[in-house]
């Protein structure tokens, strides 16, 4: 009895290996694939930060500057490697954005002081944790790399709503959680457990406006990319002091 058409295209392509072998492969590629690469980075990475985290005799400051300096390197150096020039491109715009973040948490923690960096015995750039400037960058490229790798596959009104939930996802639990390290925490405004309720909003749109913004400039030089990042944080920034200032100030007025 003659085997089905599609288990004929199966059998050649992937030979005699398990249905799961087959089903992997599929899912994430072969050869030079891109997301079997990222998976393979961060699956290293998270070993990584398990390690460093253990380590007893580092304070915590020191901890979260190996680390993001760690990230920081991985991806271009494997993009490069590995022939992924689009990580280069991606990974540029993501960290520059990382940089001018500085500006927001250093605006949320002096001047309306709802965002606390405890004193973590490593530098700090004002009243924020110097590592901060590279931290945005890891969930930040994953975002662009998810949104760029959705896109080629579906439509635009999809990459943008799984990036939204992505987004939403990933800051959630980095509020809901990173105080426990410590690193940091909000504070003196409306709370669901960890999570300040006014950024939620603000870090939706963060993520969405990074991937549309990249689009735009990815092509472009040098400047262009830095001054889009520039214009994200700008955004950002804007969303923030907006979004506070309804939900802490305008709304308990009403209600």
């Amino acid at each position: 009895m003659s085997e089905p058409p599609d288990r004929q295209f199966i059998r050649m392509k992937f030979g005699n290996r398990t249905q799961l072998d087959v089903g992997v492969t599929i899912m994430i590629g072969s050869g030079n694939s891109p997301i079997r690469d990222l998976l393979l980075v961060h699956i290293v990475f998270a070993v990584l930060c398990v390690v460093v985290l253990l380590i007893p005799s580092l304070v915590i400051g020191a901890k979260m500057f190996i680390l993001v300096v760690s990230y920081n390197v991985i991806i271009p150096v494997v993009g490069y490697l590995r022939n992924h020039m689009e990580w280069i491109a991606m990974w540029f715009f993501a960290f520059m954005l990382s940089i001018f973040m500085i500006w927001p948490d250093w605006f949320l923690s002096s001047q309306l002081g709802v965002l606390v960096f405890p004193n973590d015995g490593f530098f700090m750039i004002g009243p924020v944790s110097g590592y901060m400037a590279g931290l945005w960058s890891i969930p930040l490229f994953v975002l662009i790399f998810v949104g760029a790798e959705v896109s080629k596959r579906r439509s635009y009104s999809l990459t943008y709503l799984i990036i939204a939930v992505l987004t939403l996802l990933i800051f959630g639990l980095a509020e809901a959680t990173m105080w426990m390290l410590p690193s940091w925490h909000a504070q003196n405004v409306t709370m669901i457990g960890n999570v300040a309720v006014y950024i939620i909003l603000p870090e939706i749109f963060l993520g969405i406006s990074t991937f549309f913004c990249f689009t735009l400039v990815r092509t472009r030089s040098i400047w262009w990319r830095i001054l889009g990042a520039f214009t994200v944080m700008i955004l950002y920034m804007g969303n923030v002091s907006f979004f506070y200032f309804l939900i802490e100030q305008v709304l308990p007025s009403i209600l």
